[in-house]
């Protein structure tokens, strides 16, 4: 199949009933809570407004404080406080799914649980998902170590939605291939992120595209993007990018709304033309 032809079958599909726009939020938010919580509130109506019915935060959307302790100090227990009232209130009120990452508490004292909560269009939580991979990098004058702060997850997790299924992932998780092979054949991959613009010149875009092209599937990116208040500088260039590794729309810098159609059929018409997926022959059961 040539690109010729897959352009003329994505624009013969498009018109079919199934296809559907998905939004990834893309800001730079600094140690207010309250703040960042207003900043959200505004994207994620324009990105409903635009059609969205399913909508990405990106990592830690809520704090992005002057020191790692800061997102400690603003943890919040399950099922309780106002970031989490924040999620369920707006994805009720726009009738939309809308995914966020934020401090949860942990077991460990004086670290938190990075968790993507997924909540419905009526307001209720129906996933969580806690960061797996822990960033770790020391170059030059820069250096993070999460594990200092963050309290590792262990489970892998795919929603059921009415979209298809959902992957859910966080930023550094990127890097390791093999936590979307065990997702087993999802429709869509989502990953909030907050990637340094250090790693995220060079490596953001090839891992992404890469993510899309191995599992046939779309991925939402939704990135931290521009300078924070603590002089910490994020990549941005936030993106949607289909089963063939194409970047539907893509933002590089501040806050705004990246949006794109995801069209099913396309996708079964992708995997049908090229069955990679069940040509594997390495499993990845955890």
């Amino acid at each position: 199949m040539t690109m010729s032809d897959l352009d003329n079958t994505q624009s013969r599909i498009a018109a079919q009933q199934n296809a559907f726009k998905v939004a990834a939020i893309q800001m730079a938010s600094g140690p207010n809570v309250e703040g960042n919580l207003s900043e959200a509130r505004r994207l994620v109506a324009d990105a409903a407004a635009q059609g969205a019915k399913l909508v990405v935060l990106p990592e830690f959307f809520a704090i992005m404080g002057m020191t790692e302790q800061d997102k400690v100090k603003v943890c919040e227990k399950p099922g309780e406080g106002a970031i989490q009232r924040f999620l369920s209130e707006t994805a009720r009120k726009h009738k939309i799914w809308l995914m966020g990452s934020l401090p949860l508490v942990a077991n460990t004292p004086d670290k938190v649980r990075n968790s993507l909560l997924v909540f419905d269009e009526t307001g209720a939580q129906v996933a969580r998902y806690d960061k797996i991979h822990l960033f770790n990098l020391t170059l030059g004058n820069e250096s993070y170590n999460e594990a200092q702060t963050i309290e590792a997850g262990d489970k892998v997790v795919v929603v059921d939605s009415p979209f298809g299924r959902i992957g859910l992932a966080v930023c550094y998780d990127l890097r390791f291939p093999e936590i979307f092979r065990a997702m087993k054949d999802v429709n869509i991959i989502v990953l909030p992120s907050a990637f340094t613009a250090t790693t995220g010149k060079v490596h953001w875009e090839p891992l992404i595209r890469a993510r899309a092209i191995e599992n046939l599937s779309y991925v939402i990116a939704a990135a931290q993007g521009g300078y924070h208040v603590s002089g910490r500088e994020t990549h941005g260039h936030s993106m949607i990018v289909d089963p063939w590794g194409r970047i539907m729309d893509e933002l590089q810098r501040g806050s705004g709304v990246v949006i794109s159609e995801v069209n099913p059929s396309y996708q079964a018409s992708l995997r049908k033309s090229l069955p990679a997926l069940s040509h594997r022959t390495f499993s990845c059961d955890r």
